[in-house]
């Protein structure tokens, strides 16, 4: 027996967006303002498949769903053996007619791609999107009117932050030990040198305020108790 046609509104254009102008209605109601924050590829590594020089400069404000009412899921905080890791995951709903007409129509993305930055002003975090599924809702009424998209905490990894967004851009200043990020250039783009042979920085971008094991001088002058670097070694061939 087929089914009745009198109700079957999958080909019926009219209940579709009326359903889709509902659930954008409700996200405007129930949903947060937040900023989102597409990824620039600028060196993609086709063998790694990745990219080591990614950089966000553009942002769009859109309003957004969280679907994590309990709280954050994931792992959590933890130690490993790299430190303590905080790997808070929460998910997010975006109508996709917003996302097209926010972002989409701006950066010619058809969906979230993974790797792009959502912010959450209510918390001040930056969350980086880690997948994103279309089938949230499975073809209501015969089409698709959301993106889901899990996201974790943001984990800087040297990437250029240039948004004009104070809590997004002190990540790099804050964690950056790339030094060439911080170098005074010329107009033709080649770093500043001194007669040494070291980058001039700008200031605030010391490599040793920002990561405190970079400087080994104490570790070095404790080997220096017990290990004596002048001794030779006995199976070298030759004099060192």
């Amino acid at each position: 027996m087929a089914t009745n046609f009198f109700f079957n509104n999958f080909k019926s254009s009219q209940e579709q967006q009326l359903l889709e102008n509902l659930i954008i209605e409700s996200i405007q109601i129930y949903g947060e303002d937040m900023v989102y924050i597409p990824r620039i590829i600028n060196n993609y590594d086709s063998i790694y498949g990745a990219d080591d020089q990614s950089s966000y400069s553009k942002w769009y404000p859109l309003e957004i769903y969280i679907k994590s009412v309990d709280g954050f899921g994931g792992d959590g905080s933890f130690m490993s053996k790299f430190g303590l890791e905080i790997r808070d995951q929460v998910i997010f709903s975006v109508a996709q007619r917003r996302f097209n007409d926010e972002v989409g129509s701006n950066t010619k993305q058809p969906r979230p791609n993974e790797g792009d930055l959502i912010y959450f002003p209510l918390n001040n975090k930056c969350f980086q999107i880690k997948f994103v599924n279309k089938f949230e809702m499975f073809y209501q009424l015969g089409t698709l009117q959301t993106w889901e998209m899990t996201c974790e905490l943001f984990e800087y990894s040297s990437e250029q932050l240039n948004t004009g967004i104070a809590a997004i851009d002190n990540l790099q200043q804050k964690f950056d030990l790339n030094q060439t990020n911080w170098t005074i250039d010329t107009q033709d783009g080649f770093p500043i040198l001194t007669q040494d042979g070291d980058y001039i920085v700008l200031e605030g971008a010391d490599i040793k305020k920002v990561d405190a094991a970079s400087d080994n001088e104490e570790l070095q002058r404790e080997a220096a108790v017990f290990v004596d670097f002048t001794t030779l070694d006995p199976f070298s061939e030759g004099n060192l």
